[in-house]
């Protein structure tokens, strides 16, 4: 005889969560990070919901350009005539710590021009970035401790060198909600998983997953363009939308139902955020094939961003602010592609990738009405050296490379409240040491937060016995670059 156990009693909570499964689109509401909780804290209300800033916001919304990697300043935006003079020679007054072997110092191969008003010195390499340069505020004096990629790639998007805290765009969210419903309120492009820390860059950890960020790959040809190839799973090949929404209406139907009659029936956070994010899943199926496809652009814009990931990445970026989405980051490609240890001339190929690009995003922002509003951030984990780097490895016998530099390096901020045509800090002769102003990367992220009418300070949440933040116990608004 063949025993047959007695199926198990499903509660409220599995019931309807089984239900919501058939679906198809779990995956999907998983990816948008809101599909396991509703912030038991919030959950009187919706805290997806846009909120009120603490003050009066500079910026609505943030484009952050990733240059994973670690972008040379001193072969792009800060030029350093001491490199010339001494090139070839040991380093006057010694090297400051470093990863690998390095020789004497060693110049650009590029050329510097002064452009602009600003007379902003821009290297070769960046042409049509260099058009754009009274827009734009070079933070010339940022630095970190941080020489090595992964902590420093996790110190500049979540605040902390260290696993398990919330990413940057997970705080914004949190502190300020959505304003489209249709749409995440974080998104992340890049043509594969970017970065050698991957999905930890974007997670929302202690934080509701709702706000975690929602990985979109661009690596779609333009002239083939499948919405469904861009977010894995987001899309129900079995039920239609019809279908979709009678199934939808039934699960809440039935949960409603069951709170009224049960009066012991415990409010669950975590299954509202399941119906929340099916609600969220079946909405982006409409609004998803539109934002994304940038073949809905006219010729005119998309030649003015070029052809590439990076392009399609900050033109998508561009449609996604525009519909509402709070933060979207934009990688160059996966991996760690500015990371040129043994040849820097490689600069020209992603620099070339990016210039265009980059340049499109401010003048196109510009003409949709958004610049003034939106926050341009762009950046990498860290620079580079000014001394050749001498050391073995993958590279063949090359030498005219760079190593991390993490104690004196370049980033820049335009639109959204920021001061354009202007520098800010400075390293010290070589490019080596951040020496007037220093801007450390929590400085950054407070002002960031700043200019979406936040103070860092009091975006915290209590967790495991203490309060977090995005600036951890330090940050200060840098004030002199803000309009």
């Amino acid at each position: 005889m063949t025993l047959r156990p007695k199926p198990a009693l499903m509660n409220r909570r599995q019931a309807l969560c089984k239900m919501g499964a058939g679906f198809g689109m779990m995956s999907l509401a998983g990816i948008l990070g809101e599909s396991l909780a509703r912030a038991a804290e919030n959950s009187a209300g919706n805290p997806w919901m846009a909120t009120d800033p603490h003050f009066q916001p500079k910026a609505k919304r943030v484009i952050f350009l990733f240059m994973n990697g670690g972008m040379s300043p001193i072969d792009s935006f800060d030029y350093k005539p001491a490199l010339e003079k001494y090139n070839g020679q040991p380093m006057p007054g010694g090297i400051l710590s470093h990863e690998r072997q390095v020789g004497g110092v060693m110049k650009s191969p590029f050329s510097f021009k002064k452009y602009g008003q600003s007379g902003a010195e821009v290297s070769e390499i960046w042409p049509h970035l260099a058009e754009c340069v009274d827009d734009i505020c070079f933070v010339k004096s940022v630095y970190t401790e941080i020489p090595n990629h992964e902590p420093a790639l996790r110190m500049m998007n979540t605040g902390a060198n260290i696993p398990g805290r919330p990413s940057m765009g997970s705080w914004v969210t949190y502190g300020l909600g959505v304003t489209n419903q249709s749409l995440p309120g974080f998104v992340v492009l890049c043509p594969q998983t970017p970065t050698t820390v991957g999905p930890p860059l974007w997670s929302s950890t202690f934080l509701s997953p709702m706000y975690q960020g929602t990985y979109v790959s661009d690596k779609v040809d333009k002239q083939e363009f499948d919405p469904k190839k861009l977010i894995f799973d987001a899309y129900n090949d079995r039920f239609d939308l019809k279908q979709q929404r009678k199934e939808l209406d039934l699960v809440e139907q039935l949960d409603k139902m069951d709170l009224a009659s049960d009066s012991s029936a415990n409010h669950d956070p975590q299954l509202e955020a399941t119906i929340s994010s099916m609600e969220t899943a079946y909405r982006m199926q409409t609004e998803a094939p539109d934002v994304f496809d940038v073949r809905k652009e006219s010729e005119a814009v998309q030649k003015l961003y070029g052809d590439g990931s990076t392009a399609r990445g900050c033109l998508t970026a561009a449609r996604l602010v525009e519909r509402g989405v709070r933060m979207v980051q934009v990688y160059y490609s996966m991996g760690d592609p500015w990371d040129h240890h043994y040849d820097i001339e490689l600069h020209r190929k992603t620099a070339k990738d990016s210039d265009q690009p980059f340049a499109a995003l401010i003048k196109d922002l510009k003409s949709r009405g958004l610049f003034d509003e939106t926050l341009i951030v762009c950046g990498s984990e860290f620079g580079r050296t000014p001394v050749v780097e001498t050391g073995g490895g993958f590279g063949g016998g090359t030498h005219n490379g760079r190593d991390h530099n993490p104690h004196g390096f370049t980033m820049w901020l335009a639109g959204g409240g920021v001061k354009g045509g202007m520098s800010y800090g400075a390293t010290d002769d070589f490019g080596w040491k951040a020496v007037d102003k220093p801007v450390h990367v929590h400085d950054i992220h407070a002002t960031i937060l700043y200019l979406l009418g936040i103070e860092h300070t009091k975006l915290t949440y209590r967790y495991s016995g203490r309060d977090y933040r995005l600036t951890d116990v330090s940050g200060n608004v840098i004030h002199d670059i803000i309009a």
